[in-house]
């Protein structure tokens, strides 16, 4: 089974069992929320946790897990990734795609250059921003805007760019 991570658990909250989670999902609501099952990556099988309840709370989500009444409990989840298994993926609108489904593609111009590979995925602000790895030059910044990004083909495993100039 395909696990892919939404969040990450940085610290305890309390003495009741409930984890601080720096949430990396679009779906806050829907991968937190009460009866959901959430996976924590650990050495062996991943395992099976089920959200009792969460909230926000300064920047982060506080959950709690069913059974996991106590720090001591949830005290080795620290410094662990929560994942969902790929069944449960929300279907996404035409045009988005999950970061599983994008890092690692191949980067082409519109002229049929090849640039790289897209290694990494950041989201600084109002447009995320590919990482290309390129042989024997420095990574290449690329901004997710329908000026630069002019195709994804998911099938053929490459992204065709323009570059605007100062990109490169």
């Amino acid at each position: 089974m395909d696990f892919y991570n939404v969040g990450k658990i940085v610290n305890t909250h309390g003495i009741r069992g409930d984890v601080r989670v720096m949430p990396t999902t679009d779906f806050v609501a829907e991968r937190f929320a009460k009866g959901q099952d959430l996976y924590l990556q650990q050495a062996g099988e991943p395992l099976k946790l089920i959200v009792e309840s969460a909230r926000q709370h300064k920047g982060f989500i506080l959950v709690k897990f069913v059974g996991y009444d106590n720090i001591n409990d949830v005290q080795a989840f620290r410094d662990h990734e929560l994942m969902v298994s790929g069944k449960d993926q929300q279907p996404l609108e035409d045009g988005q795609y999950y970061y599983h489904q994008i890092i690692g593609l191949s980067v082409k111009t519109v002229d049929g250059e090849e640039l790289g590979t897209i290694k990494e995925i950041l989201s600084p602000g109002a447009n995320d921003v590919w990482v290309v790895q390129r042989d024997g030059k420095k990574d290449l910044l690329l901004p997710v805007i329908d000026d630069v990004v002019k195709d994804v083909d998911l099938d053929a495993g490459e992204v065709t760019v323009e570059l605007m100039e100062g990109l490169e």
